[in-house]
């Protein structure tokens, strides 16, 4: 895989499941008032590829997680991952941004201290 680049923080979630790849792309910021990842795009089969090309030319991060990616698959476009992945989705992130050397923002919501809404 390609250094990651976290130039954005969209990554995609991929499967290959009877003989069909699936692919789920999602978007996260941070700065945003919720903080929650959202689903960008998904799809199967060509469109899944299609996901993946974008994701490899764009150095965005790709992981392979079959049970993830059918949750995530059944999530609309444009909406905030279901509860149930949160925790595996926020391991991933985790993750890339050790990787990075970058320690993880604070998301900026009503709930956290004034101090660290900047």
């Amino acid at each position: 895989m390609n250094e990651i680049n976290m130039k954005n923080y969209d990554k995609n979630i991929y499967n290959k499941k009877d003989n069909e790849l699936n692919a789920v792309a999602l978007s996260y910021k941070p700065t945003d008032e919720d903080g929650a990842p959202v689903v960008l795009a998904s799809g199967k089969g060509n469109i899944a590829e299609r996901i993946l090309t974008e994701a490899l030319s764009n150095d965005i991060p790709i992981h392979k997680d079959p049970d993830l990616v059918e949750i995530l698959s059944a999530t609309e476009l444009g909406e905030e991952i279901p509860i149930e992945a949160f925790v595996v989705v926020s391991e991933i992130l985790r993750y890339i941004y050790k990787a990075n050397g970058a320690k993880p923002p604070i998301a900026a919501t009503s709930k956290s201290p004034p101090e660290l809404r900047k």
